[in-house]
């Protein structure tokens, strides 16, 4: 890694490639988020389901209570998996993969540096000398 941010040793479309390279990631990031919060409303929407059932049976709705409990409760969302083993696999599989490529893309073309996009837009749009707007420990004004 180096001192300047902004890398002025390498070229722009190399910069612009791992600059969609990272978007690319970071949207895989927030994918992942989504996944997990999946994960988590579907295993409260069971556990809701499961305080439900007594409730309906207790009410008098013995056969829906009873339909419910076999048919829904703690069933499979996807075809053999729960919710749990959808994550595990998306993590073990797609995501680390992306890391990887993300990873080896930095280290092979930019040294490891990374948002060296950013660092570029930084320089560009910020306002010197004011404050708030300084360049950052790694570059000086």
């Amino acid at each position: 890694m180096t001192n300047d941010r902004t890398r002025p040793d390498l070229d722009d479309t190399l910069v612009e490639g791992l600059g969609k390279l990272s978007e690319a990631l970071e949207t895989v990031e927030q994918a992942r988020g989504l996944l997990y919060g999946f994960h988590q409303l579907t295993g409260k929407a069971d556990l809701l389901l499961q305080d439900a059932v007594p409730l309906l049976r207790q009410a008098g709705a013995s056969d829906l209570a009873d339909d419910l409990e076999r048919d829904l409760v703690g069933r499979n969302v996807i075809a053999d998996r729960w919710t749990f083993q959808i994550v595990e696999d998306f993590d073990a599989g797609y995501w680390t993969t992306f890391r990887e490529f993300d990873a080896r893309a930095r280290n092979e073309l930019s040294d490891g540096d990374r948002h060296v996009l950013e660092a570029r837009m930084k320089q560009r749009e910020r306002t010197q000398g004011h404050p708030a707007h300084e360049a950052g420990p790694s570059l000086e004004d």
